[in-house]
């Protein structure tokens, strides 16, 4: 398999991790986001949003993350990171869209630029920006973390799931616009506890081909 990404990207950052978790042999191709690689002729024949990621199975060619991400538990099922349930699947997928759909677009690099662009907004505005709805999902995230996390080592009950892979990219991105994550004590408990699983530390953007000094 080849994952088409970015060393920064969050939503690329995600499925780093599940290939990792569920030990899948893939290649990494980075399309450059900061140089506009996304908007070449080639990459809009994979992919017409210009987006990344993308993921080449072989047999097909597969975009959104949360999509790739289904397809993978649904090819790939071990580990399993969706209960059996299906409430619990759903309160899963509950969490993971609280941040794939209520943060990560809004702090997203082509909304960053409009805000500098058409806002004229400093690196100062974009941040607060950035700050104002990470914190403002985060605090929802943490409400349900704090009710559904078994031992704080997880997003969701006490082994991992499609949560956790879209929560510690997203913390990521958190520090790289320094919010202040004293009032996210559950988040920060199951980001210690991730973070320094193999999967995680080698799906981490500074591990990756494409990161400066890398």
């Amino acid at each position: 398999m080849r994952l088409f990404g970015y060393y920064r990207s969050s939503a690329t950052y995600r499925i780093r991790i599940l290939l990792n978790l569920k030990a899948v042999p893939w290649q990494y191709e980075s399309v450059s986001l900061v140089d506009n690689a996304q908007k070449s002729a080639k990459f809009l024949d994979m992919n017409p949003a210009g987006l990344v990621p993308v993921l080449h199975t072989g047999d097909a060619v597969l975009a959104q993350s949360a999509a790739i991400a289904e397809f993978l538990e649904e090819k790939f099922p071990t580990p399993r990171l969706l209960p059996d349930d299906a409430v619990a699947r759903a309160q899963v997928r509950e969490m993971m869209h609280t941040i794939g759909c209520d943060i990560h677009p809004l702090q997203n690099l082509r909304v960053l630029r409009y805000l500098r662009a058409e806002f004229s907004q400093d690196d100062e505005g974009v941040e607060k920006w950035c700050r104002q709805w990470i914190g403002n999902g985060f605090t929802a995230f943490e409400a349900l973390a704090a009710k559904r996390s078994a031992t704080g080592h997880y997003a969701f009950g006490d082994s991992l799931t499609l949560a956790d892979a879209w929560l510690i990219p997203q913390l990521y991105n958190a520090r790289r616009f320094s919010l202040d994550l004293a009032a996210f004590p559950v988040i920060t408990s199951i980001d210690s506890h991730c973070s320094a699983l193999q999967a995680f530390i080698d799906a981490h953007p500074d591990r990756q081909a494409d990161a400066p000094g890398t």
